[in-house]
């Protein structure tokens, strides 16, 4: 069964936490919001936490990475289990290995697991498969994370900092992007390997919960996943659907509010049915 992270608007945290397989948990949110921050330091479900690094929102919003001293003292505060690394999306897959190489005895000495995220040059798929790969082979690398935004960059999707319109050739090419890239792994022979089993963190969802079934050829390498979009469509009064990826108009692209705070019992029901319909194709 794979571990299914549902990110939450700070208020909502220990309302839907109980559905979560794991946390993911956004680090330029535990930099910024204390009660956020103060959630995931208390909670003690026994489920796994997940610092991410915040790249995604980094690269959309044009700011800079964070520090690995930065990372490694914000997992301290949320009390993490993982650490995701420092990663640069669109740019050369050498960069993030090597960042990664100077980060993991740092993030394993103070006692935290490591999350690694591939990422390269638009259209350079064989230097992204080329990282995964070196990250298959190093028992210092405890998940490899394939992000939506890497598996499109690296298959020559121009993902850029802006978001814009996107037409719906261009959402169909992102939706397929993970399932490609596992098929590219596939192909070299990089899966048939004991250190390929619940190695992998699908980062964020594109448009639909469809895409889980379309990987389940893949479950059994996939350790856990994160979503924010089944709490936040529901919360802005929308439910998955019929259509073939699950959502009729793709990504919901309204970006997710972490203040937002609205008390509807209409809205909390349209969260709870998109969860299971998450949960279900999960497993659970």
């Amino acid at each position: 069964m794979i571990k299914f992270c549902h990110i939450a608007p700070t208020k909502y945290l220990s309302t839907y936490a109980p559905h979560n397989g794991a946390h993911l948990i956004l680090a330029h949110l535990v930099e910024s919001d204390s009660a956020y921050r103060d959630f995931y330091a208390n909670i003690d479900d026994g489920k796994d936490k997940i610092m991410d690094n915040s790249a995604f929102e980094m690269f959309k919003q044009g700011r800079p990475m964070y520090e690995p001293s930065k990372l490694i003292e914000m997992g301290g505060k949320c009390r993490a289990d993982y650490i995701v690394m420092s990663d640069y999306p669109r740019e050369s897959w050498v960069k993030t290995v090597d960042q990664a190489k100077s980060m993991c005895d740092q993030i394993r000495d103070n006692g935290f697991s490591t999350f690694f995220v591939p990422q390269s040059d638009v259209g350079d798929l064989d230097g992204y498969l080329r990282s995964i790969e070196w990250a298959l082979g190093n028992m210092q690398i405890d998940l490899i994370g394939l992000s939506i935004l890497g598996c499109p960059i690296s298959l020559g999707i121009d993902e850029k900092m802006s978001s814009g319109d996107r037409g719906s050739a261009y959402k169909l090419q992102r939706y397929l992007a993970r399932w490609k890239i596992f098929q590219e792994l596939e192909n070299r022979n990089l899966l048939y390997t004991a250190t390929a089993w619940k190695r992998f963190h699908c980062l964020g969802m594109t448009d639909g919960p469809n895409e889980i079934e379309l990987l389940k050829p893949f479950h059994k390498y996939i350790y856990s996943w994160d979503s924010s979009a089944a709490i936040w469509l529901g919360l802005n009064g929308k439910r998955f659907d019929n259509s073939p990826t699950g959502l009729s108009d793709g990504k919901f692209e309204k970006e997710v509010d972490f203040s937002y705070s609205i008390d509807d019992n209409i809205n909390h029901s349209n969260v709870i049915a998109n969860i299971d319909t998450i949960n279900k194709m999960i497993g659970g």
